[in-house]
């Protein structure tokens, strides 16, 4: 599943599904990558411009691409953040963008609340992508 810059129309494929009531919990993969569509269709245009080259996956949890132990987490960046680019880099694989559904679901979350986590992973693995560490954005309030 890939979550992609202004695509509307995938938007409401799954997430007119999503009633009061729905337990967030059972949430289908479909319904997810819609709330995280929408969640990405809600970042500045300068965002999407910017990820020309990134492909964003939504995959249930951590595969091959974490390192072990690192089963929480809500995203993940991998690639050469453009600080650390060369000339040699644009030929390059694009960077991808994870971002896990059941670390999400298992925050118990509103439908609100889910999808203001999932801009905030998105935000935070943008960042990773401009070269901003964790170090900093903890500094920011990003972390």
């Amino acid at each position: 599943m890939h979550v992609r810059a202004r695509v509307p129309s995938r938007i409401s494929a799954g997430y007119k599904r999503l009633r009061a009531g729905t337990a967030l919990a059972n949430m289908n993969p479909d319904e997810f990558e819609a709330v995280a569509q929408q969640a990405m269709d809600r970042l500045p245009d300068w965002v999407h411009k910017a990820l020309e080259h990134i492909e964003i996956r939504v995959t249930d949890e951590p595969g091959d691409e974490a390192e072990p132990g690192e089963e929480d987490l809500l995203g993940l960046y991998v690639g050469t953040p453009l600080t650390e680019r060369s000339v040699d880099d644009v030929l390059e694989m694009p960077d991808i963008i994870y971002l896990y559904r059941r670390p999400h679901l298992e925050m118990n979350l509103s439908l609100d609340e889910l999808r203001e986590e999932i801009a905030t992973t998105l935000i935070h693995e943008i960042a990773h992508y401009f070269g901003i560490d964790d170090d900093h954005l903890d500094e920011i309030g990003w972390g």
